[in-house]
């Protein structure tokens, strides 16, 4: 209840209703990664339970200004116990209380018995529910009855809780008591320009759990800071104040912009000196969302905040709320556009202490913290000695994401004027410290660092700093293969294969594990049973180039030259392990392979005679010659099968797309001979009786590979069929097992080993569908019938219903019923099984389901699992889909067409011919979609598709008009370019002048930002994110990384001759290579640098086609790329130009010009290059020269990051010789040899309580000392806890205090406020003296 000294406002706005009065309080601690409400330190659970009930008793009256706790507020109710008078005696208003009495009374009874009433009917309702959902896990018939009584108690139960829910609000609803406004204090804590802050539209909004309070959000503030002044409360009132701050700039983003910094800062400064940590700490946070912009870091700053943020993280481990709170506090400056010129080097400092500290719970953050300092301001960092900690995180390992870590470091390694802050040959090399320190065989840190060097050699930076110094850093890794280790062998062995990506064929698991590789064929002909994802054709006339290939190319090549051959091989001699021997083995003839592919001849030739290894075996007289005769054959074994499971073609030298190699696959997977097919009669009873289905009806005791070779072997033969039908239960048992209302199948989980059972299904139907015996079995069988009732019970308009319908939501994603879609997809690719389905109206029972827009996920499955190859219904169905369903089933049904728009089928005369023309008019349609994104998606395929030149011509014949999707159709329409018939269309509609002019004047340098951002895409290794993610949908399909440069509007151009004609008479080419000339080696300006980057990829481009030969012939420009990338400072242009020298190789006449640079390409066996070139001296590519890097002691940093301008003087100039003493221990702290020493002598200082520990100016020159060097964290703590606590009081306020002032007016200058709050004696005295007065 109110006391009699509440103000007129006060008992306004008491009165508002309380929504929060149950809120549990959170007593866990707060995370660095959420944002929660502050707690007090020593809440028990009955301690919150009590004060929730306490406010709930004083509800109507005594609520808080806010209209809901924060969770994790605290709820304090001495607020108006202990609240000094302000608007009038106690006399004045008792008479008013005194006649409310008895009707609060009554109210508050009401209230809390409907609460009561709430909390009941809650339980029930949660009872309800978990019996449901027990009832749920039996069986349906079984519980139907229970089912249906739980079901009706929980609706009866929702209903009374509504109907109480209104009561209360009824009750609470605040008495309109008229007041005549007056002038409070209030109003000078705002400024008063008319401005109010914006509603917010999420508290505002329907749905909400609370009404908008009726006060404006500025009078709220003023209200809040007014109750910041009331002194000598305890601290859970000034936090859950602080809360109350936080929420409402939450709510109110732009209020923190109506602040008075005069008034806030003065109650910020209070808080800060509270002698609570908790109080200490909600100030931290009040000011971080007070943080707006530039000035306000100022305002704040000029608070002396950085004395206390440098006291606050110095403090130990007690005080890890106020330290947590201060570390976000300096974050916060970070998030301000160049806010990091406002963080103090004291301040970087201190966090560098923390960061060192390896048992300290901040340290991970802190580490964070150090590297975005280093990102934004590499001076500031280096300066303040953060560059320790972080070089310290990576070489030991203890921080747990060093590949993170690293990239700020390659970041800055890439351009002369940051990497100057780094030393050269150090920063990342420490990262190969735990693979060859022999005495540092941490697995863990092994295994995290190995990601960390794979990101840093993903990256031109990386790959230029480690190839430093003749290749010394990836040399040692290579060598580290020697050492006995066989974690670090097994690691390196895995980032080999890593970053030259090779992917292990499908007999590599049998292989690894002891089988001879004799036994291969099984496993491929397995495989070639599983469609391939991606069938685009790339064309090898004027192809994309790949630059991952081409990267790779140059990993391949440094490794070889770093000796990786010859370590492999010495492993594979002296191993006693027998998987590793293997598995290095296989990485031999992989990576001899590999060279042979995309290495030119000069570096792959030498390479395949493997002469160490010869050499070995050749010596006779010794033993040793037995084992490496031994991995000769096995090397030869590997190649040789490596060589027979390739498809086709694919031959030394040769290279052709990986979509290419997967179409050939397509050719392969026609139907061949299966040697199980006949078999006797024994055999084929002995292969059922070992799959169990005839001894046991229990399907876990099946054998399913058996089952998988008998459906794929000899029940493809009729004969064999009508036996297993007829003779034996293994049909009927099989078929069984997939019907729906046996729940069998239908119950099985959905994990990823249970996808054996749908493999096998569909294996099954399309078994049956080939023979007359099998397709009559099927037509007979109960399966389609039943699947068919299952969808009518998801269909509006069939009249089935089901309680629980076999494709519910959760059955689909829970069970393995979603498995009977592609059951019926193989049915939809035959032509029998169309009959089947249509026989039992299953195409009916789909075409209404998309229609019921209600069940995505069910429309989903349907169009994933379709087959669309035959005209006829499932076509019918996408189409509609395509119309008429959804924004997101269009997307996902346009996604659909994508295999069967870039389908190509090889004939038996080795042509491609193409059936996708029904496919590109369907996407064509869509380009007309309303919606953006389903006309991009659209694009993306079309785009796809026209990497083959039929398909291309066949799209320009369709006419379609992209001018109303602007940049979306652009890579589309510059498809088109590549033939003459798309020119002619193109140049028809004035589209190819007005994209030239676009392209010359800017399109060309957003080009550069389009093709690293591919790249960087490219080298991320999206697999390892999600390893056990499993989805019963296909959405997969644009997660495929293309790993081609993007279309270029002038490799397009250069296609066709009339094209080329067009580039000459503008002379785009020769500004380019003027451009080059003049501008190449430039390294300062960021915007120059891009537009050389764009002028570059323009240039390669042109180069990269055989008609823009004669460019490259009229001028010098490929010896000044030649220049670029082997000595321009810049690492990332080097990298840049590289790759344009791939582009340039791809061309016959282009290749001849880089070849007298010393620049060599692979070519196939026709003459026509591969485009991956390297050079053939890497050692002139990687020519880095070490730099002088700057040393802290001549960095300058802004007067604005200091928080002491003048530096500490060297010479000691004290006139008292006890501060002379104290300054030298000091200086002493940071010498190993005299640190005990002067440590000891300084506690003797403090015990003698010598005054220099209660001057302000003492302790700034201490800080000073701190700021300008480095000391640890525990000596920071040690040195801050000498002085007097009324030191840092003075220090805040700015004042200069004398030893005697301070020793006899210290308190006297201290107001009553500052007093309350910071003096736990006095606190703990004025809060017993509240209680006595409420009693």
């Amino acid at each position: 209840m109110l006391s009699s000294s509440a103000t007129p406002t006060q008992k306004s706005l008491a009165t508002q209703p309380a929504h929060s009065v149950n809120t549990p309080v959170a007593t866990s601690r707060p995370s660095l990664d959420r944002d929660a409400s502050l707690q007090p330190p020593a809440a028990s659970a009955n301690g919150v339970r009590n004060a929730s009930s306490l406010a709930a008793s004083f509800t109507p009256r005594g609520s808080s200004l806010n209209p809901s706790q924060p969770p994790g507020s605290f709820s304090a109710d001495l607020r108006s116990q202990t609240m000094q008078s302000r608007a009038g005696s106690r006399t004045d208003m008792y008479a008013m209380d005194k006649l409310d009495e008895d009707d609060e009374s009554i109210a508050e009874n009401t209230l809390n018995a409907l609460k009561d009433s709430l909390v009941r009917e809650m339980k029930i309702k949660e009872g309800s529910e978990n019996m449901l959902e027990a009832l749920n896990a039996k069986k349906a018939k079984q519980s139907y009855q229970q089912r249906q009584r739980v079901e009706a108690e929980l609706t009866a139960s929702n209903m009374r809780i509504k109907q109480l829910k209104q009561k209360i609000i009824d009750a609470q609803q605040p008495k309109v008591v008229p007041s005549t406004p007056t002038k409070t204090r209030n109003e000078g804590l705002l400024h008063n320009n008319g401005l109010r802050s914006p509603p917010s539209a999420s508290r505002s909004g329907a749905g909400s759990d609370f009404d908008e309070p009726t006060e404006s959000p500025t009078f709220a503030l003023a209200e809040t800071l007014q109750a910041l002044e009331v002194a000598g409360l305890t601290p859970e009132y000034y936090v859950e104040r602080a809360n109350n701050f936080v929420d409402l700039f939450k709510r109110h983003p732009t209020l923190k912009y109506d602040l008075v910094w005069s008034v806030f800062g003065d109650r910020m400064q209070v808080m800060l000196l509270s002698g609570s940590r908790e109080v200490v700490a909600a100030g931290y946070r009040m000011l971080r969302y007070a943080i707006s912009d530039m000035a306000s870091l100022k305002k704040i700053r000029s608070l002396n905040t950085d004395y206390m943020v440098v006291v606050s993280l110095a403090k130990d481990r007690k005080a890890d709320v106020e330290r947590e709170q201060a570390l976000k506090f300096v974050r916060a400056f970070l998030d301000v556009k160049d806010g990091v010129r406002e963080v103090s080097r004291a301040v970087v400092r201190t966090i560098a202490a923390v960061a060192e500290q390896v048992e300290d719970r901040l340290r991970s953050i802190c580490v964070e913290t150090l590297a975005e300092i280093l990102l934004r301001d590499p001076a500031l960092l280096v300066a303040s000695g953060g560059l320790a900690p972080l070089s310290e995180s990576l070489a030991e390992g203890t921080y747990k994401s060093p590949e993170s870590l690293s990239s700020a470091f390659l970041y800055l390694f890439d351009a002369p004027h940051t990497r100057k802050y780094l030393r050269s040959g150090y920063e990342l090399e420490v990262l190969f410290t735990a693979f060859t320190d022999a005495l540092f065989s941490d697995d863990g840190v092994v295994k995290q660092n190995s990601k960390a060097i794979a990101s840093a050699l993903k990256s031109w930076s990386g790959l230029m700093t480690l190839s430093m110094f003749n290749f010394r850093a990836i040399g040692s890794l290579i060598s580290s293969l020697m050492l006995p280790n066989p974690t670090v062998r097994d690691t390196v062995v895995e980032l080999l294969y890593s970053l030259l990506r090779i992917k292990p064929p499908a007999w590599a698991t049998s292989y690894l594990a002891g089988r001879r590789l004799t036994t291969y064929g099984r496993v491929t002909s397995l495989k070639a049973s599983t469609p391939s994802k991606e069938e685009t054709i790339y064309e090898d006339d004027g192809a994309e180039q790949n630059f991952v290939e081409h990267y790779t190319a140059l990993l391949l090549a440094i490794f070889i030259k770093a000796g990786m051959m010859p370590n492999l091989l010495r492993i594979a001699q002296t191993t006693d392990d027998p998987i590793l021997k293997r598995k290095t083995t296989l990485l031999i003839g992989e990576s001899l392979k590999l060279a042979s592919r995309i290495l030119p001849p000069s570096w792959s030739s030498g390479l395949q005679l493997l002469p160490e290894l010869f050499a070995a075996a050749s010596q006779f007289d010794d033993e040793a010659h037995f084992n490496a005769t031994g991995i000769v054959y096995q090397i030869s074994s590997v190649s040789r099968t490596l060589y027979r499971s390739s498809p086709s073609g694919y031959t030394a030298g040769y290279l052709p797309s990986s979509s290419r190699l997967e179409n050939i696959g397509h050719a392969e997977e026609a139907p061949k001979a299966n040697a199980l097919i006949n078999t006797d009669d024994a055999t084929f009873r002995q292969l059922l009786i070992d799959s169990g289905i005839l001894g046991h009806s229990n399907p876990s005791k099946w054998n399913w590979e058996v089952v998988l070779k008998i459906i794929e072997g000899p029940l493809m033969n009729g004969k064999r069929l009508e036996e297993a039908i007829k003779a034996s239960k293994f049909a009927k048992r099989l078929v069984g097992f997939y019907r729906p209302f046996k729940f069998k199948f239908s119950e099985i989980k959905n994990t990823r080993n249970t996808q054996r059972y749908i493999r096998v299904g569909c294996a099954l139907i399309h078994t049956l569908l080939q023979t007359t015996e099998g397709t009559r079995y099927l037509a007979d069988n109960k399966l389609l019938r039943q699947i068919a009732e299952c969808l009518a019970q998801c269909d509006p308009t069939s009249g089935l219903t089901a309680q629980f319908p076999m494709f519910s939501r959760d059955r689909l994603t829970d069970t393995l019923c979603g498995g009977y879609f592609p059951i019926l997809g193989v049915l939809s690719g035959d032509p029998k099984g169309l009959q089947m389905l249509e026989r039992w109206r299953i195409f009916n029972m789909m075409y209404h389901i998309i229609d019921f827009k209600q069940r995505p996920d069910l429309i989903k499955l349907l169009l994933s699992n379709l087959d669309y190859s035959l005209q006829g219904h499932p076509r019918i169905i996408l189409s509609k889909a395509l119309t008429a369903g959804t924004k997101e089933m269009r997307i996902h049904a346009t996604n659909m067409l994508r295999k069967y728009a870039t389908r190509q089928r090889l004939t038996t005369t080795g042509q491609f011919i193409s059936d996708s023309k029904w496919a590109i008019q369907l996407l064509v349609t869509q380009l007309y979609d309303p919606e953006v994104e389903v006309c991009a998606t659209a694009v993306k395929i079309l785009e796809k598709a026209c990497n083959s030149k039929a398909l291309l011509e066949y799209i320009v014949e369709c006419r379609p008009a992209l001018d109303h999707l602007g940049e979306i159709g652009a890579p589309l329409l510059l498809r088109f370019l590549s033939t003459s018939i798309g020119y002619h269309y193109l140049d028809g509609l004035d589209y190819i002048s007005n994209e030239m002019d676009d392209w010359f004047l800017g399109r060309n340098d957003n080009y550069v930002g389009l093709v690293e951002a591919s790249m960087a895409r490219s080298f991320v290794d999206i697999h390892e994110d999600q390893p056990h993610r499993l989805s019963i949908y296909e959405d997969d399909l644009d997660t495929d990384q293309d790993n081609h440069v993007p279309p270029h509007f002038y490799r397009e151009l250069s296609r066709t001759k009339e094209g080329c004609k067009l580039l000459e008479d503008k002379g785009h080419f020769e500004e380019f290579a003027s451009t080059i000339r003049e501008f190449g080696m430039q390294s300062e300006d960021p915007e120059l640098i891009t537009k050389v980057k764009g002028c570059l990829w323009a240039v390669g481009n042109v180069g990269s086609m055989e008609l823009g030969a004669p460019f490259l012939e009229s001028t010098d420009v490929v010896e000044h790329i030649v220049k670029i990338a082997e000595s321009h400072d810049v690492m990332s242009l080097r990298g840049t130009a590289f790759f344009v020298l791939g582009l340039i190789s791809r061309s016959t006449h282009g290749l001849e010009i880089l070849s007298e640079y010393g620049w060599e390409s692979n070519t196939t066996p026709l003459g026509i290059s591969l485009g991956l070139c390297v050079p053939a001296n890497l050692s002139k590519f990687f020519s880095f020269q070490p730099w002088k890097h700057e040393i802290p002691a001549t960095i300058t940093v802004l007067d604005t990051q200091k928080t002491i301008l003048e530096p500490p003087p060297v010479e000691t100039l004290e006139e008292d010789e006890t501060n002379r003493r104290i300054l030298e221990l000091m200086a002493e702290l940071g010498n190993m040899v005299l640190y005990k020493k002067a440590k000891v002598e300084l506690m003797q200082l403090r015990h003698k309580k010598v005054p220099g520990f209660r001057q302000p100016a003492m302790f700034r020159k201490i800080l000073s000392l701190m700021e300008c060097h480095h000391y640890r964290l525990p000596d920071r703590h040690l040195v801050i806890e000498l002085f007097d606590k009324s030191v840092l009081r003075h220090i805040i306020y700015g004042e200069e205090s004398s030893d005697e002032s301070a020793n006899s007016s210290g308190d006297e200058q201290r107001t009553e406020r500052q007093r309350s709050i910071s003096d736990p004696a006095d606190l703990e005295m004025i809060t017993a003296k509240a209680q006595k007065a409420s009693i």
